[in-house]
């Protein structure tokens, strides 16, 4: 059987402390630009607060998102390839615990931007909906055959939106997209290390 050669990256490969960096600089450009559109505009952030209901109903959107992903990621081949150019490109540089941030600052910044500014901004409807989620979907193109991860991140992006409309908290959609991040990442950054023990 012949392997399949990697699609080499359209962007360069980055190292872990660049990476890291424009994880951070990412996380500090999307709230400047929530707090731009909040002193701007003229409607209010997406409310939310902390309780134990909303936490837990996180928790549990959070591992469906990741078993919804786990199915397509096995059952879409052309997801699958690019969800692996995707992570190879952002994960393979991270140590393991860099993970935490890799579910925290887009966990929140984005949550903060696409479904705490742009939801209430657009008017709280199915088209901000769509809307908010196209922006997030697009916000993680990485390159001219990378549409099916778009794709699944503007799916994704849908869900996060509509937990926030039907709970009327932001922190529903910001706690399922920390354990989605977290997750996701880990599962990956282990099969890359079973199949590199594997090879020696």
């Amino acid at each position: 059987m012949i392997e399949q050669q990697k699609q080499k990256p359209e962007i360069p490969y980055l190292t872990r402390i660049q990476i890291l960096g424009a994880m951070g600089a990412t996380a500090i450009i999307l709230l400047i630009v929530a707090k731009l559109s909040l002193y701007l505009g003229n409607f209010s952030l997406f409310s939310w607060n902390l309780n134990q209901r909303e936490l837990l109903l996180g928790v549990g959107l959070g591992l469906v998102i990741t078993a919804l992903s786990g199915v397509a990621y096995r059952v879409w081949t052309a997801y699958r390839k690019s969800a692996d150019y995707y992570l190879e490109m952002v994960l393979r540089p991270l140590a393991l615990p860099d993970l935490i941030w890799l579910g925290l600052l887009p966990g929140l910044s984005e949550e903060l931007l696409f479904r705490g500014v742009m939801l209430p901004a657009l008017g709280l409807d199915h088209l901000a909906v769509i809307v908010s989620s196209l922006c997030f979907g697009i916000l993680h193109f990485s390159g001219s055959q990378q549409w099916p991860y778009v794709i699944w991140a503007t799916i994704v992006g849908m869900i996060f939106a509509y937990s926030a409309l039907l709970t009327g908290n932001l922190l529903v959609p910001i706690v399922a997209h920390i354990i989605t991040n977290w997750i996701s990442s880990y599962f990956w950054k282990m099969s890359q290390l079973r199949q590199l023990k594997n090879k020696f």
